[in-house]
C-alpha cells in the first residue's frame, strides 16, 4: 500500500514536482511529520525505563465510545502521554487500526507504530489529537512511570487467517438483498469463499475487507484534475492506483497543505485554514476528495505528488454473521449500504457499495479474520445469552445462534432483533422463526420504529421485558449488545440500568457496582461502530 513506501522521516517529493526546491523540501517536511510521531525519534527511548506507564481498560473513565472527544481528553488531563493517547482513539476496540484502542495508543507511545491516521472511526478528529499530543510529548511526566498491567480484555482470542498488513485472499460466492420492496434501507447477506484462504474464526469475530474505490469515482478524480488514467505513480498507472490504493474519502488535511502549495491569494488562505482544521466556508465535513480538488480548480498537481498527500485505503471491519462451525469454508457478512446526497452527487461507502453492488461472484477479494478481545460466546455452554441487536447489529448473534445450535448447545438464547418496518425489514426472518420454532432461539422480541405512531426500540422492549430480563440476569446470563455507539449502545445500557434498579430494587450506586462487574467479568459485552 501507499503509506508502506514512505519511510519514517524520510518523505520526499519528486523532482517533477510543481513546486520550487524550497517549496519541496518544507512541503516533504510537514508530510513526514504528519506520516510520523511528531517530535519524537526513537533515538532515547531506551531510556524511557523498564516501567512505561501504559494504557490499559483497568482504568479509564474515557473508555467510552459515546463521550464526545473533548470530554475524553478532558478526564484524561495531566494523564501519562499513552493514557492520552489512549483518550484520542474512537474507544469502540473495533480492531480496524489493527490493534485494541489500549495496545495502539502504546504501539505510538513506544514507537513500535508510527502511522497515527489509523483510527478510522475516530477519523481526522482522532488523527489531529493524537499529532497533538505526539507533539507534545516529552515534557518529563514519564520519569517516574508505573506499569499498567494489560486486563484479560485485551489479549486477542484465537484466529488465524491473514492481517491487517498481510491480508490472504478470498472469494466472493455473491449476495442478496435482506430487505424487502418498499424498504428505505438496502441491506445484503454476503457470502465468501475461504477454501483457499486458511482463514478460520470463531462467533464474535470480524473479518476486515480491503475495498476498491468506485471506478466512476476514480474517473471522475482523474478528470477534475486533467491527468490521464494512464499516468505512472510509483510505477503503477494511475487509475489503479486510485481505485486500489488510496481513499477518495473525506479530504485529508494533507491534501490540502499540497492544494495551499499550488494556489495563492484568497484560495491558497482558505486552503492552508483547512489544513489547519479550520472551516472557513462551513462546508469542511462535506469536502471529499473529488470535491475538495473541484473547489479549488484546476489544479496542477503532479499525479505522484496527489497520491503522496492522500491517506491509504484502509480495510473495513465486519461483524462476522456465520458460523465456521456450522459453515466451515464459508463466511458470511451483514452489510448496509451507504449512499447519501451532497450537493447534487452521490456519494457511495466505499467498502459497503463495493459488496453490495460492484465486486462479481467469483472475483478474488482481500480479507483477514480479526479475533475479537471481549465479545463472544461463554464457555460455558449452558449460561443463558441475552442478545440485544438491531438492524446489522444482529450479524453476530446469526453467528451465536448457528455455533450454539451446531454445538447443541443447553443454554437459554434471548434475541432483541428491531429495524424500521416489520414487511419490510425483518433480516432473516425465516431463519430466525426456524430457530425459534427448533427452540434454539427460546424467546424472540421484536421492535420496529415506523410501523405506528409511536415509534418501538429495543431499548423500549427491554424495559418491557424487565422482570423477565431480571429474572435471566438473576441466572447468570451474559448480556450482548451490537450496534450505533452513539445512540443505541448507551440507550441499552441505560435501559439495563432501569430494570436493575426497579426490579432489583438496587439503589444507584449498587446498580452501577452490579453493571461494572458483569463488564469486569465478561457477562456485559458489546461490539459497537
Amino acid at each position: 500500500m501507499i503509506q508502506n513506501k514512505i519511510q519514517p522521516n524520510s518523505f520526499i517529493l519528486p523532482d517533477n514536482a510543481p513546486f520550487s526546491a524550497e517549496q519541496r523540501a518544507w512541503l516533504g517536511g510537514f508530510f513526514s511529520a504528519l506520516i510520523d510521531a511528531p517530535g519524537l525519534t526513537t533515538e532515547g527511548t531506551e531510556n524511557l525505563g523498564n516501567d512505561p506507564a501504559l494504557a490499559d481498560n483497568s482504568d479509564a473513565p474515557w473508555h467510552d465510545p459515546s463521550l464526545p472527544l473533548s470530554k475524553r481528553m478532558l478526564l484524561a488531563e495531566k494523564k501519562p502521554t499513552a493514557l492520552r493517547l489512549m483518550a484520542a482513539m474512537a474507544q469502540q476496540d473495533c480492531g480496524q487500526c489493527g490493534y485494541t484502542c489500549a495496545e495502539y495508543a502504546n504501539a505510538l507511545f513506544l514507537i513500535k507504530e508510527t502511522r497515527q491516521n489509523l483510527c478510522a472511526p475516530g477519523g481526522k478528529e482522532t488523527f489531529r489529537q493524537i499529532r497533538d499530543v505526539m507533539k507534545n510529548h516529552g515534557d518529563g511526566e514519564e520519569n517516574n512511570p508505573t506499569l499498567a498491567h494489560l486486563g484479560p480484555e485485551n489479549e486477542a482470542a484465537s484466529g488465524h487467517g491473514g492481517s491487517r498488513d498481510a491480508p490472504v485472499t478470498g472469494r466472493f460466492i455473491g449476495r442478496r438483498r435482506l430487505n424487502q420492496e418498499g424498504s428505505e434501507k438496502a441491506t445484503y447477506h454476503i457470502d465468501i469463499d475461504l477454501s483457499d484462504s486458511g482463514i478460520t474464526y470463531k462467533p464474535g469475530d470480524s473479518l476486515g475487507v480491503f475495498p476498491r474505490n468506485s471506478p466512476e469515482l476514480v474517473d471522475d478524480v482523474i478528470n477534475a484534475l486533467g491527468a490521464n488514467r494512464d499516468d505512472l505513480v510509483f510505477g503503477k498507472h494511475l487509475y489503479a492506483t486510485l481505485l486500489e490504493e488510496v481513499s477518495l474519502g473525506l479530504a485529508p488535511d494533507s491534501l490540502f497543505l499540497l492544494i495551499g502549495c499550488v494556489t495563492g491569494g484568497a484560495l491558497r488562505k482558505k486552503a492552508l485554514a483547512l489544513a489547519e482544521g479550520l472551516d472557513p466556508d462551513g462546508d469542511a465535513s462535506q469536502l471529499d476528495v473529488l470535491s475538495a480538488i473541484k473547489k479549488f480548480g484546476p489544479l496542477h498537481v503532479n499525479p505522484e505528488a496527489l497520491i503522496d498527500s492522500l491517506e491509504a485505503l484502509h480495510p473495513r471491519l465486519y461483524s462476522i454473521s456465520s458460523s465456521f462451525l456450522a459453515s466451515p469454508g464459508l463466511v458470511s457478512l451483514t452489510v448496509d449500504t451507504v449512499r447519501y446526497e451532497v450537493d447534487n452527487r452521490m456519494r457511495l461507502g466505499v467498502a459497503s457499495t463495493y459488496l453490495g453492488d460492484r465486486i462479481k461472484p467469483g472475483d478474488p477479494i482481500k480479507i483477514y479474520a480479526q479475533p475479537s478481545h471481549s465479545f463472544g460466546l461463554p464457555a460455558d455452554p449452558n449460561i443463558p445469552i441475552i442478545m440485544v441487536g438491531p438492524g446489522t447489529g444482529l450479524a453476530p448473534f446469526r453467528a451465536f445462534l448457528q455455533e450454539r445450535k451446531a454445538t447443541k448447545s443447553p443454554g437459554k438464547n434471548w434475541l432483541f432483533f428491531g429495524h424500521q418496518r416489520s414487511a419490510y425489514d425483518f433480516f432473516y426472518k425465516d431463519e430466525l422463526e426456524a430457530f425459534l420454532s427448533l427452540g434454539v432461539i427460546t424467546e424472540l422480541s421484536l421492535a420496529w420504529s415506523r410501523d405506528g405512531i409511536e415509534k418501538h426500540y429495543v431499548q423500549d422492549i427491554l424495559r418491557i421485558e424487565r422482570i423477565k430480563v431480571w429474572d435471566w440476569l438473576s441466572q447468570g446470563a451474559y448480556f450482548y449488545v451490537c450496534g450505533d455507539a452513539k445512540r443505541m449502545a448507551p440507550d441499552a445500557e441505560k435501559a439495563l440500568f432501569d430494570i436493575i434498579k426497579e426490579v432489583g430494587n438496587f439503589d444507584d450506586q449498587k446498580v452501577s457496582d452490579y453493571i461494572s462487574e458483569m463488564k469486569l467479568t465478561g457477562r456485559y459485552q458489546t461490539d459497537v461502530y
